[in-house]
Protein backbone atom coordinates (compact mmCIF):
# COMPACT_ATOMS: atom_id res chain seq x y z
CA UNK A 1 0.00 0.00 0.00
CA UNK A 2 1.13 3.52 -0.81
CA UNK A 3 0.11 6.88 0.58
CA UNK A 4 -0.82 9.99 -1.35
CA UNK A 5 -1.98 13.55 -0.99
CA UNK A 6 -4.68 14.70 -3.44
CA UNK A 7 -5.40 18.42 -3.65
CA UNK A 8 -8.81 19.90 -4.30
CA UNK A 9 -10.52 23.23 -3.89
CA UNK A 10 -13.32 22.55 -1.38
CA UNK A 11 -15.74 24.84 -3.22
CA UNK A 12 -15.40 22.47 -6.21
CA UNK A 13 -15.07 19.17 -4.34
CA UNK A 14 -13.93 18.68 -0.76
CA UNK A 15 -14.09 16.19 2.08
CA UNK A 16 -17.74 17.07 2.82
CA UNK A 17 -18.69 16.30 -0.79
CA UNK A 18 -16.89 12.97 -0.63
CA UNK A 19 -18.55 12.16 2.71
CA UNK A 20 -21.95 12.84 1.13
CA UNK A 21 -21.45 10.72 -1.99
CA UNK A 22 -19.14 8.10 -0.37
CA UNK A 23 -17.33 7.36 -3.66
CA UNK A 24 -16.30 9.58 -6.54
CA UNK A 25 -14.17 9.74 -9.65
CA UNK A 26 -11.05 11.88 -9.11
CA UNK A 27 -10.92 13.68 -12.43
CA UNK A 28 -9.78 16.90 -14.03
CA UNK A 29 -6.05 16.30 -13.48
CA UNK A 30 -4.25 18.18 -16.25
CA UNK A 31 -0.63 18.05 -15.13
CA UNK A 32 1.59 15.42 -16.71
CA UNK A 33 3.57 14.64 -13.55
CA UNK A 34 0.35 14.14 -11.55
CA UNK A 35 -1.15 12.14 -14.43
CA UNK A 36 1.86 9.84 -14.50
CA UNK A 37 1.57 9.19 -10.77
CA UNK A 38 -2.14 8.33 -11.15
CA UNK A 39 -1.44 6.10 -14.15
CA UNK A 40 1.71 4.35 -13.00
CA UNK A 41 1.73 4.24 -9.20
CA UNK A 42 -1.64 4.90 -7.56
CA UNK A 43 -3.34 1.56 -6.84
CA UNK A 44 -6.49 0.16 -5.28
CA UNK A 45 -6.14 0.14 -1.49
CA UNK A 46 -3.78 3.11 -1.37
CA UNK A 47 -4.64 5.70 1.26
CA UNK A 48 -5.11 9.37 0.40
CA UNK A 49 -4.86 12.55 2.44
CA UNK A 50 -7.48 14.88 0.99
CA UNK A 51 -6.03 18.37 0.97
CA UNK A 52 -8.07 21.56 0.66
CA UNK A 53 -6.36 24.29 -1.36
CA UNK A 54 -7.26 27.80 -2.51
CA UNK A 55 -9.51 28.40 0.48
CA UNK A 56 -9.56 30.13 3.86
CA UNK A 57 -8.09 27.16 5.77
CA UNK A 58 -5.60 25.41 3.50
CA UNK A 59 -4.55 21.97 4.72
CA UNK A 60 -5.34 18.28 5.17
CA UNK A 61 -9.07 17.71 5.72
CA UNK A 62 -9.46 13.93 5.83
CA UNK A 63 -8.72 10.50 4.42
CA UNK A 64 -9.92 8.64 1.34
CA UNK A 65 -9.02 5.29 -0.18
CA UNK A 66 -8.39 4.45 -3.82
CA UNK A 67 -11.09 1.99 -4.90
CA UNK A 68 -10.60 1.88 -8.69
CA UNK A 69 -7.31 1.98 -10.57
CA UNK A 70 -6.44 4.38 -13.37
CA UNK A 71 -8.76 4.68 -16.35
CA UNK A 72 -9.28 7.38 -19.00
CA UNK A 73 -10.83 10.55 -17.58
CA UNK A 74 -14.15 10.82 -19.47
CA UNK A 75 -14.18 14.62 -19.16
CA UNK A 76 -11.34 14.88 -21.69
CA UNK A 77 -13.79 13.70 -24.39
CA UNK A 78 -16.69 15.99 -23.42
CA UNK A 79 -16.67 19.22 -25.46
CA UNK A 80 -18.94 20.85 -22.86
CA UNK A 81 -16.49 20.16 -20.01
CA UNK A 82 -13.86 22.66 -18.88
CA UNK A 83 -11.52 19.64 -18.89
CA UNK A 84 -12.13 18.84 -22.57
CA UNK A 85 -8.94 18.11 -24.52
CA UNK A 86 -9.35 18.12 -28.31
CA UNK A 87 -5.96 16.39 -28.68
CA UNK A 88 -7.16 13.38 -26.70
CA UNK A 89 -9.10 10.48 -28.16
CA UNK A 90 -10.60 7.25 -26.82
CA UNK A 91 -7.89 5.36 -28.74
CA UNK A 92 -5.16 7.54 -27.27
CA UNK A 93 -6.34 9.16 -24.03
CA UNK A 94 -4.04 11.72 -22.44
CA UNK A 95 -5.66 12.09 -19.02
CA UNK A 96 -6.37 9.65 -16.21
CA UNK A 97 -8.87 9.31 -13.35
CA UNK A 98 -9.10 7.01 -10.34
CA UNK A 99 -12.04 6.45 -8.00
CA UNK A 100 -11.75 7.22 -4.32
CA UNK A 101 -13.99 6.42 -1.36
CA UNK A 102 -14.57 8.36 1.83
CA UNK A 103 -12.80 7.08 4.95
CA UNK A 104 -12.71 9.90 7.49
CA UNK A 105 -13.13 13.65 7.94
CA UNK A 106 -10.76 15.17 10.47
CA UNK A 107 -12.32 17.21 13.32
CA UNK A 108 -10.44 20.21 11.95
CA UNK A 109 -8.30 20.89 8.92
CA UNK A 110 -4.61 20.38 9.68
CA UNK A 111 -3.20 23.67 8.40
CA UNK A 112 -0.35 23.85 5.92
CA UNK A 113 1.50 26.14 8.34
CA UNK A 114 1.49 23.37 10.98
CA UNK A 115 2.78 20.87 8.44
CA UNK A 116 5.56 23.23 7.34
CA UNK A 117 6.58 23.94 10.93
CA UNK A 118 7.06 20.26 11.79
CA UNK A 119 10.74 19.32 11.27
CA UNK A 120 9.74 15.69 10.65
CA UNK A 121 7.92 16.84 7.49
CA UNK A 122 10.58 19.12 6.01
CA UNK A 123 11.25 16.66 3.14
CA UNK A 124 7.55 16.14 2.34
CA UNK A 125 6.66 16.85 -1.30
CA UNK A 126 3.94 19.23 -0.07
CA UNK A 127 6.61 21.35 1.60
CA UNK A 128 9.16 21.14 -1.23
CA UNK A 129 6.92 21.12 -4.34
CA UNK A 130 3.61 22.43 -3.06
CA UNK A 131 1.84 23.04 -6.36
CA UNK A 132 1.62 19.40 -7.50
CA UNK A 133 -1.99 18.17 -7.20
CA UNK A 134 -1.15 14.46 -6.71
CA UNK A 135 1.78 13.81 -4.39
CA UNK A 136 3.38 10.76 -2.80
CA UNK A 137 3.50 10.66 0.99
CA UNK A 138 5.91 8.38 2.82
CA UNK A 139 4.66 5.99 5.51
CA UNK A 140 6.56 8.05 8.10
CA UNK A 141 4.99 11.32 6.88
CA UNK A 142 1.56 9.67 6.96
CA UNK A 143 2.05 8.65 10.60
CA UNK A 144 3.34 12.10 11.57
CA UNK A 145 0.31 13.77 9.92
CA UNK A 146 -2.10 11.40 11.70
CA UNK A 147 -0.29 12.05 14.98
CA UNK A 148 -0.69 15.80 14.51
CA UNK A 149 -4.39 15.37 13.74
CA UNK A 150 -4.93 13.10 16.75
CA UNK A 151 -3.19 15.55 19.11
CA UNK A 152 -5.63 18.22 17.94
CA UNK A 153 -8.76 16.10 18.44
CA UNK A 154 -11.17 17.15 21.13
CA UNK A 155 -12.81 13.72 21.26
CA UNK A 156 -9.60 11.72 21.82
Amino acid sequence: MNYWLFKSEPDEFGIDDLAACKRERWDGIRNYQARNLLRDQVAVGDQVLLYHSSCKTVGVAGIAEVVKEAYPDPLQFDPDSKYFDPKSSPDNPRWISVDIAYVEKFPRVLPLASIKSNPQLEEMVLVKQGRLSIQPVTAHEWQVILGMVNRGRTDA
